[in-house]
């Protein structure tokens, strides 16, 4: 009985002591995760791919992602006890014990799927000492991983050549698709690789690939796993030879992402839409084609705010083609002054049709100047916005107040960087680009203005939802303002308007340069797409003569022509010989009069009184054509006889109706509320 306890104490102990040392001494597993990063579009499509840190292809297999036919076959050849066994399979260790007596060396091997993985894992010179560690290790992995685990991780680091590593990146690499569309006669070759993977290597040594791939096959008929007909065919087909390239079609994003969204590599699925991606870079290309500048572009889908298209480069070939300028602040030029007038509309500081000083103007040590340094007096808010005239945007800046409109980016998620020079009075110059802005940021801006204007943050991945929280960074109502009058902008030369063009995007946009021709911009927005373009030189380097308009809206149209869902509920119609407010906001014709200039609820400022004033001249859009009646607290206003305008001078501040009769006796009116200019 004694005899008893102390074998049972011995096993007892025996049981601690590697309790004991499989605590302390665990398996490497630590970096066993550590793949290359993998970027998708939003469909899971590959898009570009990462080496890991040591410069290998490892891609993370996924069982689901591969063809269920080579996880099969590979067992039956590789380990056909796999899933009965513990890490040690005794029936073949007791075959090969046997052949190794017969033939006093080693004929077939012992080794499981997961001593092969510790030994990848953990390499080691080829020795019976070695051996007998890489056992022990396989029975830790074991009770630590499941089987699909154990399996997913073999074929992640299973050697297929060179520095390619696992079955995805083997595919990849040899077939140019993906593990989950192999063929049988890719399936024998990627069995047959990692018993040899550089003897084998099909691109450097086909006729021995070839060969070793048939035997697979052979193998694989004889078990029964291949019919007779996929023999022979498999057997016949041609062993390709050539290395395909990894995809990296959108390579800056990846670079992007890997860096923020991941604290472990593995795979992206972005919210790139690949197919967009490649038409996007396409035009950025060719747009850059035989020029000293580049490109950067961004695609946003306002519903859901996920970016659909993202390009910080035109290419590697291009000047700073390396940097992701979707990224990097530069100024912004006048793509800020539609928020200015935006925040105007909210505090009731103008509207629209208001009118503005267009005249040099002192604002303490800053004195701002026009683009072509002319000035025009007495303009309306819409005239001055479409034709971003600069003196009037500082004077709207003066009255909103710099740090409201800082706070209100900032609030949106629309940092600016602001150069430490800028303080007191001088940072008025925000309204011409005096600040720091990314391309990512004035994508927020102007998402905000088509989603009535309400600021989210852009998502970058698939599966990430949309932000339920916003900032309101305008009323509604000011939004939509704002939206008129973009879309009213003329087009960039050799682009149809959209209301001459069916089912054609009615684009919203601002251009913008910055001070020494730096940087040119266009932002512009419909209903579904946001897209940002910004050109010039990564380093700063001036292009004389090359505004927004000429350097970056032509791209900003190219993009949208490539954008799904064009909207067509604007039908919008060329109107001759109409009053100057219905041109410039020209639209379907209504059934009864509808005012244009002044909309109801206008708060106008006026200069001067009385017949010396210049005067506010009325519009509307009627079925009628010109063929209208206006009055003024009833009394009508006799149109000019040269031009045919309704034109009003107000003798003095106070609240007016103004009212529009058509020929057939409807009507339309609106109450205006006119201040004296301050």
């Amino acid at each position: 009985m004694s005899t008893v306890k102390t074998y049972i104490k011995i096993l007892i102990f025996i049981g601690v002591c590697l309790f004991a040392a499989n605590i302390a001494f665990p398996p490497p597993l630590k970096n066993a995760y550590e793949t290359s990063v993998l970027l998708t579009d939003k469909n899971g499509q590959w898009l570009s791919a990462f080496a890991s840190e040591e410069g290998r292809w490892r891609i993370k297999a996924d069982l689901n992602e591969i063809d269920p036919r080579f996880i099969n076959q590979l067992l039956a050849v590789e380990d056909k006890r796999f899933y009965r066994h513990s890490g040690i399979d005794p029936i073949a260790v007791v075959r090969a014990a046997r052949s190794w007596k017969r033939s006093g060396h080693a004929v077939s091997g012992a080794s499981t799927l997961t001593m092969q993985l510790v030994r990848k894992l953990e390499p080691r010179p080829r020795t019976l000492r070695s051996k007998m560690i890489e056992t022990v290790r396989a029975v830790q992995i074991e009770l630590r991983l499941s089987k699909r685990e154990i399996l997913e991780l073999y074929l992640t680091h299973t050697p297929y050549g060179g520095n390619i590593e696992g079955v995805q990146a083997a595919a990849r690499t040899y077939f140019d698709k993906s593990a989950a569309q192999l063929t049988d006669a890719e399936i024998a070759l990627l069995i047959a690789l990692p018993q040899a993977p550089e003897a084998r290597r099909p691109d450097r040594k086909p006729k021995v690939a070839k060969l070793s791939r048939d035997r697979i096959l052979k193998k694989l008929y004889d078990n029964g796993l291949i019919s007779q007909v996929q023999y022979e065919e498999a057997i016949e087909s041609q062993l390709m030879s050539k290395r395909h390239q990894f995809p990296h079609l959108a390579w800056l994003t990846g670079n992007k992402l890997k860096h923020q969204t991941l604290k472990t590599n593995t795979k992206i699925n972005s919210s790139i839409d690949s197919a967009l991606q490649q038409n996007v870079s396409h035009l950025a290309k060719n747009f850059t084609q035989s020029m000293d500048f580049n490109v950067a572009v961004l695609v946003i889908e306002n519903e859901t705010m996920k970016v659909r298209a993202h390009i910080g480069s035109a290419g590697r070939d291009r000047p700073g083609g390396w940097i992701d300028m979707v990224s990097r602040p530069r100024s912004p030029g006048s793509t800020l002054k539609p928020f200015i007038y935006g925040f105007a509309f909210d505090d009731g500081l103008s509207a629209p049709g208001s009118f503005i000083l267009d005249i040099p103007t002192r604002f303490g040590s800053y004195q701002p100047e026009n683009f072509n340094r002319r000035y025009h007096g007495q303009v309306r808010i819409y005239e001055a916005l479409s034709h971003s005239l600069n003196v009037p945007a500082v004077m709207a800046l003066d009255k909103v107040g710099t740090d409201r409109f800082e706070a209100a980016l900032n609030l949106s998620g629309s940092h600016i960087k602001k150069p430490s020079s800028i303080s007191g009075d001088t940072g008025l110059a925000l309204a011409l680009g005096g600040v720091g802005m990314r391309v990512e940021d004035l994508a927020v801006l102007y998402a905000a203005l088509a989603n009535e204007g309400k600021a989210r943050p852009l998502v970058w991945l698939e599966n990430k939802k949309p932000a339920t929280k916003y900032y309101q960074l305008m009323q509604e109502a000011s939004a939509q303002k704002i939206t008129d009058i973009l879309r009213q902008a003329p087009t960039p030369g050799g682009r149809v308007p959209h209301w001459l063009t069916q089912n054609s995007h009615d684009i919203a946009y601002k251009t913008g340069t910055s001070y020494g021709f730096r940087d040119a911009w266009a932002a512009g927005y419909t209903d579904k797409w946001t897209v940002i373009v910004w050109a010039g030189r990564p380093d700063g380097a001036p292009r004389v003569g090359k505004t927004g308009r000429q350097a970056a809206a032509p791209l900003l149209f190219d993009v949208f022509a490539t954008l799904p869902d064009a909207n067509t509920h604007y039908a919008y119609q060329k109107i001759t010989a109409a009053p100057r407010g219905l041109q410039e906001f020209g639209g379907a014709q209504p059934d009864k009069p509808e005012i244009i200039f002044p909309p109801d609820g206008a708060e106008i400022a006026v200069s001067t009184f009385g017949e010396k004033g210049r005067g506010l001249s009325f519009a509307a859009r009627s079925i009628q054509g010109t063929h209208l009646n206006w009055f003024v607290d009833g009394e009508k206003i006799i149109p000019q006889q040269t031009s045919g305008k309704a034109i009003w001078r107000p003798a003095t501040k106070g609240f007016y109706l103004v009212s529009v009769v058509d020929k057939t006796g409807a009507s339309a009116s609106s109450r205006i509320r006119v201040m004296a200019f301050e």
